[in-house]
């Protein structure tokens, strides 16, 4: 934990903020490839191209899962969530889609 809280403070806030909310629409947005693709290879699976596809899309999903997953602690810290709304963020990521509920309603400063 101490190598990630020396990762990101070289970076202010905004940025590190930005950055988080990004990663959430790309892990949303690349999920829904993935279902695409998980369909598309149900249905044709002896074809070259939906195995290319399934492969090349859940490469990019996971890069974007673990990138949601490395960004939490210092994302936790930055908007000072208690450990309610920690594993709230965490279980997020193991839904579709609700990575942009967490960048459109737990990461902001002024909700109460």
């Amino acid at each position: 934990m101490n190598f990630l809280e020396k990762l990101f403070s070289k970076y202010p806030q905004e940025k590190v903020i930005r950055w988080f909310k990004n990663i959430c629409l790309a892990e949303a947005i690349s999920w829904f490839f993935l279902f695409t693709a998980m369909i598309w290879i149900r249905t044709n699976p002896t074809d070259i191209f939906p195995i290319v596809y399934i492969s090349t899309i859940g490469s990019i999903h996971g890069l974007f899962f673990t990138l949601y997953l490395l960004f939490l602690p210092a994302v936790r810290k930055i908007f000072a969530w208690d450990d309610e709304d920690s594993v709230f963020a965490l279980i997020a990521a193991f839904f579709p889609f609700a990575t942009i509920w967490i960048d459109k309603k737990l990461a902001r400063f002024d909700r109460e």
